[in-house]
């Protein structure tokens, strides 16, 4: 879980989840109320990950044919890495540069 760089307040799951949908700015600490950011190397990942997961299973649908596989391939991966999202996330005092 991530935590926080001022006052090194470990956020739990509930907290990133929901913090982690805020797309503009950076996050407020629960604890001290100063703002985090995403590191870059994060942003990076989160924006890499599941684009590419769907890309393979779309891969093996066009190899392989359509299957019931792929369709529940898909709809367990996308709710796993939303779960699993918040375990990921780093947190810093600045917001770096975009890509």
């Amino acid at each position: 879980m991530p935590t926080c760089q001022n006052c090194h307040g470990q956020w739990s799951w509930k907290e990133t989840f929901k913090r982690s949908f805020v797309l503009i700015g950076g996050m407020t600490c629960p604890y001290c109320g100063e703002k985090q950011y995403l590191t870059a190397r994060i942003r990076k990942r989160s924006t890499l990950i599941m684009p590419m997961v769907i890309f393979l299973i779309l891969l093996g649908n066009l190899f392989f044919g359509p299957s019931y596989i792929a369709l529940f391939a898909i709809l367990g991966v996308i709710p796993l890495s939303v779960i699993l999202y918040p375990f990921f996330v780093e947190l810093s005092n600045e917001e770096d540069p975009p890509f």
